[in-house]
């Protein structure tokens, strides 16, 4: 099986290629090659399985043909221009997030002669905007964007749907959580924070919090988010029927909750890291995102998810910190 990712150098990206390798195989079918695609050329991975390391445009002219005139087997559609700065840079949210999204998909309609790989999508829950519904929102809720994010992912979603109703491709669109505890440096997301409230005390920094601790999100670990990627990939998408993107499994919280959390599994010293700077921006945007979800759907089809914020940060702390507590 020939397996391509393209946002393969993100964090999402790197943890998938490390499940992929570790694993072996998708769906009982042995991995014989991964090619690895970002902005920025991804670091060459270790291990038997050979690797080749792309960098460019997702949306140049032709650079999706060359990444598919191998027929890749399956095609991990990871890529994209995180929600912040798609709002703050309106023509390279356009150009990444809904131009490159459609090259690829023409790219492989292009290439004809019985083609039709699995095609799994990364969109999001920035796809619904306000108003929601009291009980959570369901995957039959409408479609009605806040931001520039969620509209390119909602297009994209679009698109997905009706290359598989024709056979194009198999697609399958996740619409993700945010995705809590993040490893690594802060992003441009808009929802950084809810990571970086954890993230900075366990490391022993200071963390600024820009919004009200009576803010509610929707959440899952990257652990639960490779989950989500390596089930999707092997599923029967006999399934879904037409309804090709489902909103994952996760765990609804408050920030307040969330700092609850910290402050069970790592003390008060690490929690008095969080210090409050409201944020106007921040607040107006997460204000339009929904709060909380029925993920019954998805979950019948077997996707999993944490179910305390408590594990959520300990996932972080085994992951990322060795199982190792602050001192």
């Amino acid at each position: 099986m020939h397996i391509l990712v393209l946002g393969a150098a993100g964090m999402i990206g790197r943890k998938l290629v490390g499940r992929l390798l570790a694993d072996g195989q998708v769906g009982g079918r042995p991995i014989s090659r991964l090619t690895l695609f970002d902005m920025v050329e991804p670091t060459a991975p270790g291990g038997s399985v050979p690797a080749d390391t792309v960098a460019g445009d997702l949306a140049a002219a032709g650079q999706a043909a060359k990444l598919v005139a191998d027929r890749p087997d399956l095609i991990f559609h990871l890529a994209a221009i995180v929600s912040g700065e798609a709002e703050a840079d309106f023509e390279k949210g356009y150009r990444v997030n809904l131009d490159g999204t459609r090259e690829l998909f023409e790219a492989i309609r292009l290439v004809g002669d019985g083609y039709r790989p699995r095609l799994v999508f990364t969109s999001s829950i920035a796809v619904f905007g306000a108003p929601f519904p009291p009980d959570g929102i369901h995957d039959e809720f409408h479609t009605t964007p806040l931001t520039s994010y969620g509209t390119q992912k909602a297009i994209g979603e679009l698109l997905l749907a009706d290359y598989s109703r024709r056979l194009f491709f198999d697609g399958i669109g996740i619409r993700l959580p945010t995705i809590c505890v993040r490893p690594g440096k802060p992003n441009k997301a808009a929802s950084g924070f809810f990571s970086g409230i954890i993230r900075e005390p366990l490391n022993g920094q200071e963390a600024v919090l820009p919004v009200p601790e009576t803010v509610r999100h929707w959440h899952a670990s990257p652990r639960a988010a490779i989950g989500f990627l390596m089930h999707a990939a092997s599923m029967d998408t006999a399934r879904l029927g037409a309804r090709r993107n489902l909103t994952m499994p996760g765990l609804c919280a408050t920030v307040g909750e969330q700092i609850a959390a910290l402050r069970r599994v790592a003390g008060d010293r690490v929690a008095n890291l969080i210090r409050r700077e409201p944020d106007e921006t921040i607040i107006r945007i997460v204000q339009g995102w929904p709060e909380t979800f029925s993920a019954r759907r998805a979950e019948a089809l077997g996707f999993r998810a944490e179910r305390s914020f408590d594990e959520i940060i300990r996932v972080y702390v085994e992951d990322e910190l060795g199982g190792r507590l602050p001192a």
